[in-house]
């Protein structure tokens, strides 16, 4: 699986060189954790007939999310927008977020692309992968250990 893209996440602004030591030892690592940060969890189960790959993504609505399949691979993308508004006499308050994300995962040869099911329930995207009729029948190859 490959992240395609990757979009800042809010906290980022939160830490300043000041907060944060961007000495060259910590520089990369502390880059990868605010990647990780912003990356939906990911469970990929084979089954007898399927692969059934779940995202967790809660706060996400269905209408939020975008899923293609591009040149044997499986692309999932969602944006979500929230503004609120509070006025009074004296003032008014406005606050809004943004949060989006990119995943991008090879599908194996021996899945069809044609059958592919998507649910999203509770916060978790589900797919069901069904692998083709001749990768059914294939036996695993025991290799023997010298």
């Amino acid at each position: 699986m490959t992240l395609v893209k990757f979009r800042k996440s809010p906290l980022e602004n939160l830490f300043t060189p000041d907060f944060l030591d961007f000495n060259t030892n910590n520089l990369f690592n502390d880059r990868l954790w605010l990647k990780k940060m912003n990356e939906p969890a990911l469970n990929i189960k084979e089954k007898k007939d399927e692969f059934e790959i779940e995202l967790a993504a809660p706060g996400y609505n269905k209408k939020d999310f975008e899923v293609t399949i591009d040149d044997g691979c499986l692309n999932i993308s969602a944006k979500r927008e929230e503004s609120k508004e509070e006025k009074d006499e004296n003032y008014t308050r406005k606050e809004f977020s943004y949060s989006s994300f990119e995943r991008s995962l090879q599908l194996p040869e021996s899945v069809s692309g044609e059958k592919i099911k998507a649910k999203y329930d509770n916060g978790i995207l589900k797919f069901s992968i069904a692998k083709k009729e001749e990768a059914k029948k294939l036996k695993p190859k025991v290799i023997e250990i010298s």
